[in-house]
């Protein structure tokens, strides 16, 4: 079993953190303790907990959701004094696997929901991150206002109990360090969202303002939300990849983790309660992220979904073997090269074309066997985020829209969730619901375009792009996604 107890004795090839785990003190406090934010973010504290004076910054991971698995997830990490390996793999096929020991506690907030306050409160806690998803900042995105009537903010602004949402938790804390003259610490979103800081500060001032006009003024007065760009691939690690991992490190881990061997996190430079020395570990610290965040999502992000959705349809279920199609390969391409770049920004110093090499080389990394439906999963909230600038862009520029038809084709007939071998598969798509979905199935091949997918460029929505998305589904439809696809 993988505990402190084997840090001394770790097999051949498997580093060890550089400090004695049991002498990290906590400073950060993170929300959904997934996989990329352990391969993330605590792979970066990680590696400043390891220099001189940064003792202080280990993190309190929390899970918000209820149910036996989330009450295993929890076990695993207790019983492995919530240590883990992380393997980073290359696409030449080299690895390397470290035991990473940034993650110094884990709580369940529905067991424990008043040890999470605690921990939010205590003057030590610095720092409060989260992965949420880009769908679980509770934001309309018609107003772009934080919802207040979903049931659960509901009951949280109730006051009847301890919260159970993140705002509920967060903002309870900053009430009481406000009251104690604790003071604010600093919110930091890491999940992929354009100007992810804005969109946090958005939805945590929204809720405060319901709950507290004067506490909602402190925190926009005290508390920062830098904006911030993540990047790095982390696939879903099922029971055979974790008999591999270990099978291949030596390890007994509960919770191996697999990851691609590139890494970027660049941050604003805004932490109101101090920060880890995270520059020294290879963070890039600017004063806007925008055109880094752009160049990710519009390129990375907005090819990995394209890829996606037309290679569930095509049958395959892993990115790399998606990439090695021709056909899909030459899309993908001309998709970037065609639609993306010529009306990209880049900052000073990042050569587009370069970063689309190494896209495609990410994607072709066989070790990631990352999965389609996972990277298709929420693919309403996603084609929001990723899509809708290239789009608007290209409708503004009278430009080409055939292979951005295509795309949405794709997502469109993905959602019917059949291949086309005629076999069966289950999108992940929290956001949509029986009426969503029925537009999908609907004969008309326009009523999807309804779908809150395509709110975002809905204002300037032609017609000609609305024909040329029903052309591509009937195509895909009666010809197949390969004669389909542009020429």
């Amino acid at each position: 079993m993988m505990n402190r107890t084997i840090l001394d004795d770790l097999p051949a090839g498997v580093s060890a953190p550089g400090y004695d785990p049991t002498a990290i003190g906590t400073g950060i406090v993170h929300f959904g303790v997934g996989n990329f934010f352990r391969a993330h973010e605590a792979f970066y504290v990680d590696r400043c907990l390891a220099l001189p004076g940064q003792q202080g910054w280990g993190i309190v991971g929390v899970g918000l959701t209820d149910g036996a698995r989330s009450a295993a997830k929890a076990e695993s990490f207790r019983a492995q004094d919530c240590l883990y390996s992380l393997t980073e793999a290359a696409p030449d096929g080299s690895r390397a696997v470290r035991v990473i020991g940034a993650l110094r506690d884990y709580l369940l907030a529905p067991a424990d929901p008043a040890a999470v306050l605690d921990r939010l409160s205590d003057p030590a806690t610095r720092i409060v991150t989260m992965t949420i998803t880009e769908g679980g900042y509770n934001i309309d995105e018609t107003s772009g206002t934080f919802r207040l009537d979903t049931p659960a903010v509901r009951a949280d602004l109730a006051g009847d109990g301890l919260p159970t949402t993140i705002f509920g938790f967060v903002v309870e804390a900053l009430a009481r360090r406000r009251a104690s003259g604790a003071g604010p610490f600093t919110i930091v979103s890491c999940d992929n969202l354009r100007h992810n800081g804005d969109v946090a500060r958005t939805a945590f001032l929204g809720y405060a303002r319901a709950r507290d006009a004067g506490l909602a003024a402190w925190m926009a007065e005290n508390v920062t939300f830098p904006n911030g760009m993540v990047d790095r691939i982390t696939p879903t690690v099922d029971q055979a990849i974790a008999t591999a991992l270990n099978a291949a490190s030596g390890l007994d881990d509960d919770l191996p983790l697999v990851a691609e061997d590139f890494t970027q996190w660049v941050l604003e430079d805004k932490f109101c309660a101090g920060r880890p020395a995270l520059e020294k570990v290879g963070v890039q610290f600017v004063d806007d992220v925008t055109g880094y965040e752009q160049v990710k999502v519009r390129m990375l992000n907005a090819s990995h979904i394209m890829l996606a959705f037309s290679g569930i349809l095509l049958g395959y279920r892993l990115v790399h073997d998606t990439l090695a199609d021709a056909d899909l390969s030459r899309f993908v391409n001309a998709y970037l090269e065609q639609d993306v770049i010529p009306r990209l920004t880049a900052p000073a110093g990042l050569d587009p074309e370069a970063y689309r090499r190494s896209v495609l080389s990410r994607f072709s990394n066989p070790a990631m066997a990352d999965q389609l439906l996972r990277i298709g999963g929420d693919g309403s909230s996603k084609v929001q985020v990723y899509w809708t600038e290239t789009v608007r862009r290209a409708i503004a520029a009278d430009g080409d829209l055939s292979r951005i038809a295509f795309g949405i084709a794709a997502y469109l007939e993905m959602l019917r969730g059949v291949d086309e071998a005629g076999d069966s598969y289950t999108p992940f798509e929290p956001t949509l619901d029986a009426a969503h979905l029925a537009l999908v199935r609907d004969d008309d091949l326009a009523a999807a375009l309804a779908l809150p997918a395509f709110d975002g460029w809905r204002d300037v929505q032609t017609p000609a792009l609305t024909d040329a998305i029903v052309a591509a589904r009937r195509a895909i439809r009666d010809k197949g996604v390969r004669a389909a696809l542009p020429v």
